[in-house]
């Protein structure tokens, strides 16, 4: 495993992280709780529970470019869009998805303010990453998302895996990244707006590979765009999610997280008890913390269920295929 910052230096940027000198101890002002929507076909009522209130939930992205048509009734301003370039075109030219967003901005009169870019590069289409070498994708990139910070839309690295071989993919995209913007000129610098990551694991993982990452961004904003515990049983799972919840929370560099496990447990790759709803699409007691309700005393496991497709799991979901269909029909993952 390659490692360009001595392995001390990000143990004890991670212990840092637990000291209270390194965190807001005031709740945040706005919460900072977000939506990994993956829609499930067959069960499209599952859709409107996490906008029904009350729910701290105050953004959401799909891996597309295009909002759901489902949350087109909640204001912009309550609920935020974020846009993604889950993956690369096949020409580097295309602007497909700078395009999109202008449209969204200019013609639909949606105030996109963030946009989230590709979702992990470093894996391959086996394992569920989006399978992008880096020169590929800082080319792509300064295509497309440093228009839109020009426009001021904030813009995010590339989300990588959930292990250390992700921050070597994601140091050589800004090296490329700012070979290119500086070429016919003076040096310049990859410019971004705030930096994505994922986990999957326990908490003490999580916030060693959280440290890894500020001791490589010191002074950037973190989005947890995609973590959990995954297939633990069902005291491990909770705990963990307080625990990360309230870490998140009062922590200032952390300015979003959005858990992934927004669907049934019958059809989780993340385990059962990792889900937000039951059998039957109940919440959880994680799903009801997570919308700030009180606990619903709800059994993951319970409920007869009626989903039959095939679930998210870590990393990449493994989507719904009729709407995975769609996305490539419409241009969504491949901006072509």
């Amino acid at each position: 495993m390659r490692s360009s910052i001595p392995l001390s230096t990000a143990l004890l940027a991670a212990l840092s992280l637990t000291t209270p000198a390194a965190a807001d101890s005031s709740p945040p002002s706005k919460s900072k709780r977000g939506l990994v929507f993956t829609p499930n076909v067959t069960t499209p009522e599952d859709d409107r529970i996490w906008v029904q209130s009350p729910s701290n939930l105050t953004w959401y992205y799909n891996y597309g470019e295009f909002p759901s048509a489902v949350f087109d009734d909640v204001p912009q301003s309550k609920f935020e869009f974020v846009p993604m370039l889950w993956g690369a075109p096949t020409d580097v030219n295309n602007i497909t998805f700078l395009n999109t967003v202008k449209s969204l901005i200019e013609d639909r009169g949606i105030n996109i303010t963030h946009a989230l870019s590709f979702n992990e590069p470093d894996l391959s289409w086996e394992y569920g990453g989006s399978n992008i070498d880096p020169d590929t994708a800082a080319q792509v990139y300064v295509n497309n998302f440093i228009p839109l910070q020009k426009l001021g839309v904030k813009v995010g690295l590339p989300a990588c895996a959930g292990h250390y071989d992700g921050l070597v993919w994601l140091q050589d995209f800004l090296k490329k990244c700012s070979a290119i913007v500086s070429e016919g000129g003076s040096q310049k610098n990859c410019s971004y707006d705030f930096v994505p990551l994922h986990w999957y694991g326990n908490f003490e993982g999580l916030a060693s590979h959280m440290g890894s990452y500020s001791a490589i961004f010191p002074d950037d904003k973190l989005w947890i765009t995609e973590y959990n515990f995954n297939d633990q049983d069902l005291s491990a799972t909770q705990d963990f999610y307080k625990m990360s919840a309230e870490y998140f929370d009062r922590l200032e560099f952390v300015e979003r997280y959005s858990l992934f496990g927004a669907f049934r447990s019958d059809v989780s790759n993340v385990g059962p008890n990792a889900a937000m709803l039951n059998r039957d699409g109940n919440l959880t007691d994680i799903g009801a913390w997570y919308l700030g309700r009180e606990a619903t005393g709800v059994d993951p496991q319970s409920g007869g269920g009626k989903s039959k497709s095939a679930a998210p799991k870590a990393g990449l979901p493994q989507l719904d295929a009729v709407w995975l269909g769609l996305m490539f029909a419409t241009g969504i993952l491949l901006g072509i």
